[in-house]
Order: C-alpha cells, then structure tokens, then sequence
C-alpha cells in the first residue's frame, strides 16, 4: 500500500514510518524542509514540499492509497493564547480541510483516511468510565477536538473508511511527555501532579504506531478508536511505577497552582481526569505488546542492553582506545535486507536521536572501503562537525569506520552481521577514547558514557519498528 503521511517528523510520525516499512508499505510523507526531513526519515521515504502549488498535494493524494494525519503543533507548546490558539486548530482543523479538498479534486481516492484526534474530547470526567460513544465535553481542547474530527470525517462522503484515533499520553524515547518528566524523576525529584488522583490515559508509542499499521489494513475499523492502554492509571500511580522502574523515591508532588499560574488553561492537559476505555480495540482483538504501565516503562527506560567498560582486547586498528561500547541484536530480517539498509548513508538520520540534529553535508558515493561522510551532529547544545572514513567494507558482513575529524580523541565503530536462518544477528563494537585527558575521564562517568547508551538505545529502537526484534 502507498500511505500518505502528515506528521511525519513527528514524535509519531517518526515511529510509525519504519513500522509502515516493516510491513511492506511505501510511504510518501508531507513535509514543511524536504532537507531535514531527508535526515529524519532516511532514503526509502518519497518527499513531498508542503509549500507545493494544490496540484501537486493533489497529484501526491491520487497516487496513494491511504492517508494517516497526524499534523498538529504540541498542545504544551505555551500558554493558550488567541495567537496560540489559532496555531492549535490551524496545524489540526485547517491542515486536515486541506486534504479533504484535494482528495475530493483527485481522479483516484485514498481508500482509507487515519486522522488523530486526543482523549481531550472528553474533557474533565473524573473517575467517568470513558468509552467511543461517551459525550464531548465543552472546553477548548474538547471543541478543538470535536472540530478536528469533523472536518476528517467529511472524507467518507468521498468513499474514504475513516478512522479517529484519540490517542492519550504517548509514552516513548526520546520524545512525548517523558522527555520532559524523565530527569527530575532521574533525579529523584519527581511524583504526582496536582492531586495524583486523576485518571492519565497513556499508550506505549509502539502499540500506537501497530494501531495504525492494523487500522489501514483492516477494514472493521472504523471510526472513533480510543489509542490508550488497557491498564488504567492515576497520576499519582504514574510516579510510583516510573520511580519504581527508575529505583527512585517519586514523592514530590508538582501542584496544581504552579501549572495554572505557568500554563493557564494548557494545564488541563495534565490536570483533566480522563479514566479512558479502549473499548473498540479491545472488541476487534487488538493484541496490546505494552498493556500494562510497568512493562510499558520498562521498555523504554530499559531498552537494549548497551555495555560500555574499559577497553579490554582491542583489535588492531583501536589501539588508543580507553573505552568500549557493544550492543548485540537479533533482527527479524535476513541478512540481505539489514545489510542493505545500514549500508544507506541515508539512514543514518533515522536511527540517530532527533535531539541531536544530524545532518549530512555533502553527496556521499555508494558505501566502499575508503568513502569519506561529512555531516554535523549536536553535542549538548554545541554543533559539531564530524567527519568518518570507512575503513571496511564486507558486504554481508561486516563494516567499519573512523573518526577523522570529531569531538573524540578517538573513535572507531565496527559492525557486524550473522546469519541466523531468516534472522540477523547485529553486534555493534565502538572502541573510543574522550578528549582532554583526565577531564574526559571525568565527562565519560558523568555524561558520555549515559549519552550513547541512550543513542544506542534509540537506534535499538528505529531496528525493532522497522525488522521487528526477536
């Protein structure tokens, strides 16, 4: 299936693309910068410039199959303003009216049109057990969402199946609502907001992302569906089980007075009780892999098992290391297809975390023995240019390559690939060494070493949305 995507560098968008990938579908994405999305996305993502004449919107609509809409500016992106206020429902409403017209100007229709939507819908319910066909309520976010599934809905008088996707808190690496609770919660500094007795709806990012994947091929759904975990959750719940993964006391509360004096009526995001049911998922057998917050948590504060210790048997050519980092993993795909996609330059965007803002430079010719790739990454708050040379190249393999310019004083990654029946088994080995001697040292216990286990962790994540991870 060809699959039209807004949204698409988004914290969802980014996840689900590599999920759409893994199961065979093509996907063309709509994108404000072709160029950063090239570097979010990888190679295999067909770009269209949002800034392109409706023709061309509609060109891009006719030759697809499917749409999923997930545009929308954060809802904790400031205080809502009139200004604010006008970018929330234009990035929603205005956006989703837009690819409404251009598929009823189209000669050929998607067959399937996904459109977000947000548990906000049903504004403060207390403890109100929430189902599809409970009422809206009549708030701003509750209007906001209301209108914004309206104007998706006009899709089905042009023979499009539409699904609403409310979808509560998204739980997820690098990016969604952890990001931001995460380091006081690290820090021990973390608990309940406000009374920690209202309900947080939440869904692990890769059951959201599988929700949509099933949605487009199945045609019982259809409709409002609750995008939110079977296990129910208080806010004050939520601390104790994210202290409890992280081994942290979760005791201190953030109060309600603090977020209405920081974020006025924005605060209802956090503060609104919504004890949300995925009825429709749970009646059309959907199989959740995260169902309960402790696994969900887990998982991603967890992740892949990143070793990183003094360097002990270095090969060769890492003689200056003084540290080594391995990740080990076992990919559904054969050997053939991981081969092929860590060989793309291309992709190495994808499997680097957003915050880090990797680009590359220049044109790089085909991957062989000796190819240099000039690209920027952010360390911290600081740009940094990197230059690697590959110095293997064994397709099938095995590939390696070597800072020549960079933040390291020495650096130096090997991959390697197994075969393992229809299964790849992928070792990661990084033989590297800080800059600045003894203060290097220093910043490798306090943040380096944290700092590729989270990069690594992240790239463990990009493989399983779009292989799948035994």
């Amino acid at each position: 299936m060809r699959v039209f995507v807004t949204g698409a560098t988004g914290f969802v968008g980014r996840a689900l693309i590599p999920r759409l990938q893994r199961d065979g579908h093509t996907v063309v994405a709509w994108v404000r910068s072709p160029a950063r999305a090239r570097g979010l996305l990888g190679a295999e993502v067909e770009l269209v410039h949002a800034d392109t004449a409706p023709d061309g919107l509609v060109g891009a609509i006719e030759r697809s199959d499917s749409v999923v809409n997930l545009a929308g500016e954060p809802l904790m992106g400031g205080r809502w303003t009139a200004a604010r206020r006008a970018v929330l429902e234009g990035s929603r409403i205005a956006v989703t009216e837009q690819l409404v017209r251009a598929m009823a100007e189209a000669k050929s229709r998607p067959r399937v049109f996904i459109s977000g939507s947000a548990v906000g819908y049903y504004g403060d319910r207390t403890d109100e057990l929430l189902t599809e066909a409970s009422s809206t309520a009549d708030d701003f976010l509750a209007r906001l969402c209301r209108r914004w599934e309206c104007a998706a809905q006009e899709a089905d008088r042009l023979g499009a199946r539409v699904v609403l996707l409310r979808t509560g808190v998204v739980l997820g690496r690098a990016g969604g609502a952890l990001e931001y609770v995460l380091p006081p919660f690290r820090l021990g500094m973390g608990g309940p907001v406000g009374s920690g007795k209202q309900y947080l709806p939440w869904v692990h990012l890769h059951d959201l992302v599988k929700i949509i994947a099933v949605a487009l091929v199945d045609d019982r759904y259809r409709g409002p569906v609750n995008g939110v975990a079977p296990e129910k959750a208080t806010s004050r719940s939520f601390a104790r089980a994210l202290g409890r993964v992280l081994r942290r006391p979760a005791i201190l509360p953030l109060p309600a007075l603090a977020l209405k004096v920081l974020f006025g009526e924005a605060a209802s995001v956090l503060l609104a009780s919504q004890r949300v049911d995925p009825r429709v998922l749970r009646e059309l057998g959907f199989a959740f892999d995260f169902p309960t917050l402790d696994s969900a948590l887990e998982d991603i504060v967890g992740g892949t098992a990143v070793a990183i210790s003094p360097a002990q048997s270095r090969p060769a050519r890492a003689g200056e290391a003084r540290y080594e980092l391995r990740a080990r993993t076992l990919i559904n795909a054969p050997i053939e297809d991981t081969f092929a996609f860590f060989s793309k330059a291309a992709n190495l965007g994808v499997i680097t975390p957003p915050a880090m803002g990797f680009s590359i430079q220049e044109q790089v010719p085909p991957m062989a023995t000796g190819v240099l790739i000039d690209y920027r990454v952010r360390v911290g708050p600081l740009p940094v240019r990197w230059r690697t040379r590959i110095t293997t190249w064994e397709p099938g393999r095995r590939f390696a390559d070597l800072q020549e310019k960079g933040p390291y004083r020495f650096w130096w990654h090997e991959h390697t690939f197994q075969a393992d029946g229809r299964r790849t088994v992928m070792e990661d080995r990084v033989y590297y060494t800080p800059p600045l001697g003894l203060f290097g040292r220093l910043a490798n216990r306090v943040f380096i070493r944290s700092t590729l286990r989270k990069i690594f962790q992240y790239r463990g994540d990009v493989i399983r949305l779009r292989f799948g991870v035994s």
